[in-house]
């Protein structure tokens, strides 16, 4: 019997999904966007759409989901490309889904962002102050010199733990929250806390969960549910997903160029595992239905847009009082300016639990020095802009690390701090 060698599903080693010539065949617009009620005209919107578009184009993207919200106002929200079934290595003539603005996805770190907020609104009810000790809440984890640790320390990257241990990872104990916070008590700094800058991936985000379960006896997704998504009526923008809603949850592929070292253990030592092995895991249900605070918020680019619209508009939203306006205000205080980060290798702007924008250098383009927000893994934001009235949201489902195409990211954000106009006064709301 002759027997024919198999072929490679994917000739391109950069690992590329294909990509229509017509875009829109793969474009879905939202119910409600109105460009003019939100100040803006249409072709500022297509101006930013079209930029979107090029960043799907690069071929790294398998769905991008964008959505902006001006003064409160929809005025784009937008998906383009496919929730599952067109990755790299899918057969050309498999079965495919197309994205939506209704299609949630995981938002890795950009869960970060809500994560503090949760902090944010408990120290304002009085549950803890951000200066306490880690250790007056979860008393074991003053071992091995982090007595001294504060929940500030941890908001702002300073705990001297951003490393986890890689049992953390175990998608069998992911969500044995005892087993977590043990082997995080038992970690050593690799400095005195509150001196060095070093990106916690996962572990800050483990330690903020403990001390919201520590003093509410509540999981950090049932606080985040009762106090700011159930009133407001979200369906997704919580931590993990129910068990019935896996399937409909788009799937993240890796994409681009192989990592080689000394890149490829930079990211190793930032997410404790290689990046294909991060794709593995979040694909997989127990991951999805976990609750992970620093990583698996699943949501959409509208919702997620809407919940920094919650910010932006200095606490409220819909008639629904979230938090006070000086809450908010405390949450943006920098604590590091031009400062490298040890973890990322480059200098960010961080507060007590966001990523703060800049006049030159920001992730949300120049001259954004009052935005505020969290990029994800890899080209995921969601952040607000008082200057620009502006609360938006970007979603890709690509994991690629560097591609020659990336500066297409850079230019999307540029693009939408370009074409989105300053509302005077704007950023004295709050």
């Amino acid at each position: 019997m002759l027997t024919l060698p198999r072929l490679p599903l994917v000739p391109d080693p950069l690992r590329r999904i294909r990509v229509p010539r017509d875009a829109s065949e793969v474009t879905t617009i939202g119910a409600g966007e109105d460009a003019e009620g939100g100040g803006m005209h249409e072709d500022m919107i297509e101006g930013i759409w079209g930029s979107a578009v090029n960043l799907y184009r690069s071929g790294v993207h398998p769905a991008v989901q964008l959505c902006l919200r001006r003064n409160g106002v929809v005025v784009l929200d937008r998906a383009i490309g496919h929730a599952r079934g067109n990755g790299p290595h899918d057969l050309p003539k498999g079965p495919r889904a197309l994205a939506t603005p209704e299609t949630p996805f995981c938002i890795y770190s950009t869960s970060k962002a809500l994560t503090a907020v949760v902090v944010h609104l408990l120290a304002e009810r009085g549950a803890l102050d951000i200066s306490d000790r880690v250790s007056d809440y979860i008393p074991e984890y003053a071992q091995r010199g982090k007595g001294d640790t504060t929940i500030a320390h941890v908001l702002s990257h300073r705990a001297g733990v951003p490393a986890i241990p890689r049992e953390v990872l175990n998608l069998d104990r992911i969500n044995d929250r005892e087993s977590i916070i043990n082997l995080l008590c038992n970690a050593r700094p690799f400095v005195r806390p509150g001196t060095l800058l070093a990106y916690h991936a996962l572990s800050g985000g483990y330690i903020l969960g403990e001390i919201v379960y520590r003093v509410t006896g509540k999981s950090i997704r049932e606080v985040l549910a009762a106090e700011i998504l159930d009133p407001l009526d979200f369906r997704w923008t919580n931590y993990g997903v129910r068990p019935e809603d896996v399937p409909l949850v788009g799937r993240d592929y890796v994409t681009g160029p192989p990592l080689l070292p000394p890149l490829s253990m930079l990211v190793k030592r930032v997410l404790s595992v290689p990046v294909d092995r991060v794709v593995e895991l979040a694909s997989d249900p127990r991951f999805l239905t976990a609750v992970i605070p620093a990583g698996n918020v699943v949501t959409t680019a509208n919702e997620l847009s809407r919940f920094f619209e919650i910010l932006r508009a200095g606490g409220e939203l819909d008639g629904v009082r979230v938090m006070a306006p000086q809450t908010i205000r405390r949450a943006l205080t920098q604590q590091a300016h031009l400062e490298l980060d040890l973890q990322l290798g480059f200098p960010i702007r961080y507060s007590y639990g966001l990523m703060l924008g800049a006049k030159l250098v920001s992730l949300y383009g120049r001259d954004t020095d009052l935005a505020f927000g969290h990029l994800g893994f890899i080209n995921i934001a969601g952040w607000a802009d008082p200057e620009r009235g502006l609360s938006a949201a970007l979603i890709t489902s690509g994991k690629a690390i560097v591609y020659p195409e990336i500066l297409r990211f850079y230019a999307l954000m540029q693009r939408i701090a370009s074409e989105v106009p300053k509302v005077p006064g704007s950023e004295l709301a709050f």
